[in-house]
């Protein structure tokens, strides 16, 4: 008898489409809520595979996990046609982030990287693993760095080229 794997599946890969989604309250009026921009499945980063066909030709966000709930319009603004990973530098492993970006950087096409990281001192965490699996990766593609305020609005944006990664 084959071994029996213990895989969940809502950890399977999987592109997504968008679609209009009925909110229960507003469907008996016929109302539909803004469609999901998420074209990938799973998003968290320690759950996403190295290779997948949505990396491929792709511009990735990579999220800490408390900017979609503080920015309201986060699926329009950073979400929509981009592909997603999710983490916490405070709560998950960072070493495991760094060696698996690194991975999907150097083993995928990814045409831009778009960081989009909390005030707050702990979160800009993301911001260094992502610069150093760049450079432990050899790709050169250019980091464009969004912090959210904690009441939901931008505070800053940055464009880092590769040559400053590299110097940094």
């Amino acid at each position: 008898m084959p071994p029996h794997l213990h895989a969940c599946p809502g950890s399977a890969v999987q592109t997504l489409q968008p679609a209009h989604v009925a909110v229960p309250a507003a469907a008996s009026a016929g109302k539909t809520a803004s469609p999901s921009a998420l074209r990938n499945w799973p998003v968290q980063l320690v759950l996403a595979p190295v290779r997948a066909p949505y990396f491929d030709g792709s511009n990735l966000l990579i999220a800490a996990d408390c900017t979609p709930f503080a920015f309201a319009d986060f699926h329009e603004r950073f979400l929509a046609g981009r592909t997603l990973l999710m983490g916490c530098p405070k709560l998950d492993d960072t070493d495991l982030y760094r060696r698996k970006l690194a991975q999907i950087f150097a083993q995928n096409d990814i045409r831009s990287i778009e960081v989009a990281y909390m005030e707050v001192p702990c979160c800009f965490g993301l911001v260094q693993l992502v610069r150093l699996a760049l450079q432990d990766s050899g790709k050169d593609i250019t980091l464009n760095l969004t912090k959210i305020g904690v009441r939901g609005e931008i505070r800053e944006t940055n464009v880092v080229e590769p040559k400053v990664l590299a110097c940094s």
